[in-house]
């Protein structure tokens, strides 16, 4: 991976990626996105200099469950580190998301601060 700034946002809410892809290019981060996970895939294996996935747990279709679920059976995705991305903000939802193998969690609103605390781990 190196020292590649390349985020992924997988987002079925057009505002929520505008408003990420916002944030993170004023901190100095490349963003590409998708609306669903199935679109999320086909970036993935063009750009392989992803670094990290922004994961919406809740999309139509595949949710980001499957979805990380997907990447950990898939070898060239499943050391991507995907951070959970959810309005759902209840007791047991950062631990499910953990579970389902995302290597971090922040909810809708996002705080940014907290983000980029994840996205410096890992980048």
């Amino acid at each position: 991976m190196g020292n590649s700034k390349k985020i992924l946002i997988v987002d079925d809410d057009n505002r929520n990626i505008f408003a990420l892809t916002a944030v993170l290019k004023a901190k100095g981060y490349q963003c590409l996105s998708a609306p669903f996970a199935e679109e999320g895939f086909e970036l993935l294996k063009k750009h392989s200099e992803i670094a990290v996935v922004l994961m919406d747990m809740m999309m139509p279709g595949m949710d980001g469950y499957e979805a990380i679920a997907k990447m950990q059976e898939i070898k060239d995705f499943k050391d991507i580190p995907v951070i959970a991305v959810t309005a759902q903000a209840m007791v047991g939802d950062r631990e499910r998301c953990m579970n389902a193998g995302a290597v971090g969690y922040v909810s809708k609103p996002i705080n940014v601060d907290k983000l980029m605390e994840l996205l410096t781990q890992y980048i």
